[in-house]
């Protein structure tokens, strides 16, 4: 379940005044590229609606939030939750949650519940609420004692403070509600969720162009290539190889047939793995004898299985 967080990057959290609602939210949220739901016992349609999504959505990777009593978090599981979400840290409800082995995420204020959730074994906990508690500076401080604990951040995340918690590397996730606007839930506009949820997802990822490749059969045509690019764009030519050279940062000019009938073009991401994760998801497939790691064993480059216009593409690691 974390580690399906992790890429996922975000997590809506809802709350359902209609249990029919709970099926249409969740397909639009699906399509708009994220099969992750947080339903929240804030309702009485809660327990409901997370049965109907379990029943006809089982790929959503499901969770019940606002879980306050042992009551509660049983009636979630046995409806069909993958996991539970706390707002606080009641020890009763999640020492009740792992004896029973359900998933949780517990809610973390400070430096007590965090110690409170290590002494029980967990490696991951809801920070909430995150913006009111000083949110990515309050956050950063806590990873000096507790680097070890991974977080889900979740209140007060919007479009404008997500990237600045996801850069953080104990972040497994963001809760936010921004893409499940109730006046869209009570209208039914599940077309404006969609749209919502992709531009979230587009924030998540952080998609970029970063250079195009361009093949040549030998050195010679390389150089010849590289020289016009930069007396056309006043770039310098800069990293020069017996394999190829950049043009500015805009231009890999290689010196034999490189990866693609005609070259590569390189996106790089927030997070490689996510994003591969999200990509897959709409259908691309990965070469994975491409991956190339990092000094510190996290991936690094990876190349799309199949060109695009007689080009490879590859994604990287901002």
């Amino acid at each position: 379940m974390i580690d399906q967080l992790a890429l996922a990057g975000l997590v809506p959290v809802i709350k359902v005044e209609r249990a029919e609602d709970a099926v249409p939210l969740c397909r639009a949220l699906a399509q708009g590229g994220l099969p992750v739901a947080e339903i929240t016992f804030r309702t009485e349609a809660a327990e409901e609606a997370i049965r109907r999504v379990h029943a006809e959505m089982p790929d959503i990777l499901l969770g019940a939030g606002t879980v306050l009593s042992i009551d509660q978090a049983d009636r979630a599981i046995a409806a069909g939750a993958g996991y539970i979400v706390t707002p606080g840290f009641n020890p009763k409800v999640v020492a009740h949650c792992l004896e029973k082995g359900y998933p949780v995420l517990p809610g973390c204020a400070g430096p007590s519940d965090i110690e409170a959730a290590l002494e029980m074994g967990l490696k991951a906990v809801k920070f909430f609420p995150a913006e009111a508690l000083g949110g990515v500076k309050t956050l950063k401080a806590l990873l000096g004692p507790y680097h070890m604990m991974r977080f889900v951040p979740t209140g007060g995340i919007n479009e404008g403070n997500l990237k600045d918690y996801l850069n953080i590397r104990q972040v497994l996730a963001c809760g936010g509600s921004w893409m499940v606007p109730d006046e869209a839930i009570k209208a039914g506009d599940w077309a404006r969720i969609e749209q919502l949820t992709r531009g979230a997802v587009q924030q998540v990822l952080g998609l970029e162009l970063r250079h195009v490749g361009l093949n040549h059969p030998d050195a010679k045509a390389g150089m010849a290539t590289a020289e016009l690019l930069s007396q056309l764009t006043g770039w310098p030519i800069l990293r020069d190889s017996e394999r190829g050279c950049f043009v500015g940062d805009g231009f890999e000019v290689m010196k034999l047939q490189g990866r693609g009938t005609y070259g590569h073009i390189a996106l790089a991401a927030n997070d490689l793995s996510r994003a591969k994760w999200h990509l897959q998801r709409r259908g691309f497939e990965f070469d994975e004898s491409s991956l190339e790691l990092d000094a510190s064993g996290r991936p690094r480059l990876i190349y799309i299985k199949d060109e695009i216009a007689g080009f490879g593409i590859h994604l990287s690691q901002k």
